[in-house]
């Protein structure tokens, strides 16, 4: 954080700093804005006592702002404090299924769309009084349908366009499944986030006694779509990498997409070694724990999972059973999107708190700073493994 202060020393604010995280982003948000609070109140700016400074330092930054629904499921966004001339960072966590609204009498989970309605809704309510806004959207709205086959709809893209043209300024993703869906908004600023220091800290902060080097351990991509993520990971940490290939039945379509028939690997050999299987989320998790196995087949040693998005859509059971059996030793995942109480208590699961690194972004932004040593961990990385290794 030194170097962090000193920057933001250096120049003045944007705009007094807002901060709203939507009901499915609450703890998230809080957990930020503790960050942003601690530090500012430490903080002593050189232009302390200016205009620009007007509110610097606040015992919260959280605007106070609601989505209130009507019977019928109908919803509108209400500001109860003014914004005008903030720097508005509003966060939502379109993956968050727990919140419900009651509709004629039914209860309703809240979907990707209801959240994604309701951010729109909350940007229409500041009613272009604020200086800059920007959205923090950690998994980034239907990502998955980031391309076109056939005759269907580009989501992600028409989601991007019509953010930028309600006066969004930046857009802020963690992992997006295809970073080159920002060629829809060629002009405005679009950044893609990894979490890969989170997860080396995580791993290193639970597991004693890893051997970090290429003869003890292994990077491994589960598929040809993930592969820049194995690559720069296996570097950083001075590591070979295998990959593996889905052959898929394209002449079926189960649940949106074709089959898979069988998952082959390309790489040297995995015998004895640690493997960190990384992937940008855990949906059902079927391929995760195909790809487990098949490593265990070929008599890989431990077994970590990291994945930045754990979705878990089809339940634990089945990743249960895996680590009974000992397929896999551990599974690391982010708190950028919803979490079960259920998932946060399993003795495999390892949470990487991403609250420190968002706060970080923010209050870089908010000083109109340069945020490309953020995105680049390699350094902190190189820190934490020494200080690992220097433990051992």
């Amino acid at each position: 954080m030194q170097q962090n202060k000193k920057k933001d020393l250096e120049t003045l604010p944007v705009g007094s700093l807002g901060l709203i995280p939507l009901e499915g982003c609450k703890a998230l948000g809080q957990a930020v804005d503790h960050y942003l609070v601690n530090w500012r109140n430490e903080r002593t700016h050189e232009y302390k006592g200016n205009l620009a400074l007007l509110g610097y330092q606040r015992d919260t930054y959280i605007i106070d702002a609601k989505v209130p629904r009507f019977g019928s499921g109908e919803a509108k966004g209400i500001i109860n404090e003014s914004v005008r001339g903030d720097d508005l960072f509003l966060m939502v966590d379109v993956g968050n299924y727990s919140l419900e609204y009651s509709l004629c009498g039914h209860t309703n989970h809240m979907s990707p769309d209801d959240h994604y309605q309701d951010l729109k809704r909350v940007i229409a309510a500041v009613g272009g009084k604020a200086k800059r806004i920007s959205v923090i959207m950690p998994f980034l709205y239907e990502s998955r349908q980031h391309k076109r086959s056939g005759r269907e709809s580009l989501d992600c893209a028409l989601a991007l366009q019509e953010l930028v043209k309600m006066g969004v300024e930046n857009i802020i993703t963690f992992d997006a499944h295809d970073p080159r869906v920002q060629n829809a908004i060629p002009l405005h600023s679009f950044e893609t986030v990894q979490p890969a220091y989170q997860f080396i800290k995580g791993l290193l902060r639970t597991e004693k006694n890893l051997q970090i080097d290429s003869e003890h351990m292994m990077i491994i991509s589960p598929d040809e779509g993930g592969t820049n993520r194995a690559v720069y990971l296996a570097n950083v940490l001075g590591l070979d990498i295998g990959m593996f290939y889905k052959r898929r039945d394209y002449t079926k379509i189960v649940h949106g997409r074709n089959p898979i028939v069988a998952h082959e690997f390309l790489g040297s050999a995995v015998e004895g070694k640690d493997m960190i299987i990384i992937d940008d989320m855990i949906s059902s998790g079927d391929s995760m724990l195909e790809v487990a196995k098949e490593l265990k087949k070929r008599k890989a040693n431990k077994i970590f999972v990291a994945a930045t998005f754990g979705l878990f859509t089809n339940g634990l059971k089945k990743f249960d059973e895996a680590y009974e059996n000992g397929i896999i030793d551990r599974i690391l995942t982010t708190n950028l999107t919803y979490q079960t109480p259920e998932l946060l208590e399993k003795p495999y699961y390892i949470n990487c708190d991403m609250s420190k690194y968002i706060a970080l972004i923010i209050d870089t932004l908010n000083h109109d700073d340069s945020i490309s040593e953020l995105l680049n961990p390699v350094e902190r990385i190189q820190r934490q493994l020494k200080k690992y290794k220097s433990e051992q």
